[in-house]
């Protein structure tokens, strides 16, 4: 930065924040008096004449902090952070040299300097010369005790938070990412004086992997220890999922009381439509009713077979878990009928890889089985119906436990939910399944959970007008409202989903 800070005049040519200096004080003083220019700190200026002085310290930290202390290392609890705290405190190694160490208040922001090491081993540049805290040194630095002063946020981080953050990381990148840790930590501390802190952070990691018995203060951390890790961000997705849920007044549409194969076989044709095994109706119904398998598509016949004779199986189809062992080993088993033919989909076995779908990336494999129990319990807190059977699907389909067939297998636990409570099932037809998937996205993605309850109680209401008695019938109902239609035509051609009528049977 020192170099642009330097450079000549005109005022336009510098940054929107800069730090005179000799070569330039007079003309930045004039600048000052004519209105080109506002004073935000000792010899720190802006040429934006418009925003509050506090926005534009805070868009610009980083300059500011690399022209008042070059070279300096984001430490403490700013390096997890990644910007300054709440109350504008930003954390700053300076190294041991004679520089100014006392805090630099600015508008909106206040550079806290303290001696140090400098940049060690791990540490990443970033711009005009300034440095992050490395992923060790972050959490020995923050190992460190610290007291809140005249008000403000602590120089570090308190040990829940730390507990959060090594449950974070492994959220993102597994188990085997705390004995990485562990290892870059024992290399820096050294340099970083931090021996104490090095034995404090084993400590707590081997708790966290359960070879340690050091207490632990966070449920999710807890939980590592007793070989239950779960990702903590999708327990919070799943919780508010559950209050909303627990907030409304649940439809009751009531099961129609005719043979239910016709529903099963619409319901395994379309859950698997959705998930691109698409057939004509006539091919299914060969596949299902006739054992006949399309040439060369064996196992997307067998998808849909499978999926069928999961819910067509009175003993299965209302079938609900008691507890999460129980739930996991359902959930293996129905897996393992619904992708039987699939070998490379591994039946019933819970992935051994991460996996995403667009811009999700789902559950990592090390926290599947925890995350899904941990889930279990909040599914335990929501009354019998749609609110376990929404919540179901969607923990089934946010942790993604298989390296295929998810999203089969959550529906297939959502409508056991309603089957088991005389409730319509729900089935998700070929037109209706972007809406779906938006629902799905908005949730996981944005945390909103509304979409996502009412697409499924539309479809649950849709289901419930359609005639499940006769095949043709059914077929009739569901052609005439658009079913078929495919999703990228449905709105095109204006024939989007509608609600059964009378007439369309």
């Amino acid at each position: 930065m020192s170099a642009v800070l330097k450079s000549a005049f005109p005022l336009d040519d510098l940054p929107e924040v800069f730090l005179s200096n000799a070569a330039i004080s007079r003309k930045v003083g004039a600048a000052v008096k004519a209105g080109g220019a506002r004073k935000l700190g000792p010899r720190l200026y802006t040429r934006n004449m418009h925003e509050p002085l506090e926005q534009v310290s805070l868009r610009n930290w980083q300059r500011i902090a690399a022209g008042y202390f070059p070279g300096a290392v984001v430490v403490d609890r700013s390096a997890f952070e990644a910007k300054p705290s709440d109350d504008g405190s930003l954390f700053l190694d300076t190294g041991t040299g004679r520089a100014r160490r006392e805090a630099v208040r600015l508008p909106g922001l206040t550079l806290r300097p303290r001696r140090g090491p400098g940049s060690v081993e791990g540490d990443m540049p970033f711009m005009d010369g300034l440095h992050f805290s490395g992923p060790a040194r972050k959490f020995l630095d923050n190992l460190r005790p610290s007291r809140t002063q005249n008000g403000g946020i602590a120089r570090t981080l308190s040990r829940v938070e730390i507990e959060e953050r090594l449950a974070r990381m492994v959220a993102l990148r597994g188990i085997a990412s705390l004995n990485e840790l562990r290892d870059q930590a024992r290399r820096v501390a050294p340099a970083l004086g931090a021996e104490a802190e090095m034995e404090e952070l084993g400590d707590l990691i081997g708790a966290v992997l359960g070879t340690g018995a050091a207490p632990l203060s966070t449920a999710s951390a807890r939980a590592h220890g007793r070989g239950e890790g779960f990702d903590p961000r999708r327990i919070e997705l799943l919780d508010t999922l559950r209050t909303q849920l627990q907030q409304q007044l649940p439809p009751t549409y009531v099961a129609q009381k005719v043979k239910r194969t016709t529903l099963s076989f619409f319901e395994a044709y379309f859950s698997n439509f959705i998930e691109g095994t698409e057939f004509e109706v006539s091919e299914a119904e060969g596949i299902v009713f006739g054992g006949v398998v399309p040439t060369g598509r064996f196992e997307d016949a067998h998808d849909v077979l499978g999926t069928f004779e999961v819910i067509d199986d009175p003993a299965k189809r209302g079938r609900v878990p008691a507890d999460g062992a129980e739930f996991v080993e359902q959930l293996r088993a129905d897996h393992a009928v619904i992708l039987g033919n699939r070998p490379a989909a591994d039946p019933g076995r819970f992935k051994e890889r991460a996996n995403r779908a667009g811009g999700t990336s789902f559950v990592h494999p090390d926290l599947v089985n925890g995350t899904l129990i941990e889930g279990f319990r909040h599914y335990l807190a929501l009354p019998e119906g749609f609110p376990r059977a929404a919540f179901m699907m969607f923990l089934i389909a946010e942790v993604h436990p298989f390296t295929d067939g998810n999203g089969r297998t959550a529906r297939v636990f959502m409508n056991a939910e309603l089957t088991a409570a005389g409730l319509q099932r729900i089935v998700i037809p070929i037109s209706y399944r972007d809406d779906y998937l938006q629902g799905l996205r908005a949730l996981s993605l944005g945390g909103d959970p509304k979409p996502l309850v009412r697409v499924l109680e539309f479809a649950q209401r849709y289901a419930a007008g359609i005639d499940w008695s006769d095949l043709r019938r059914a077929e009739r109902m569901l052609a005439a409202t658009n079913a078929f239609v495919l999703p990228h035509l449905a709105d095109e051609q204006r024939r989007r989903l509608r609600l059964p009528l009378a007439s369309d049977a």
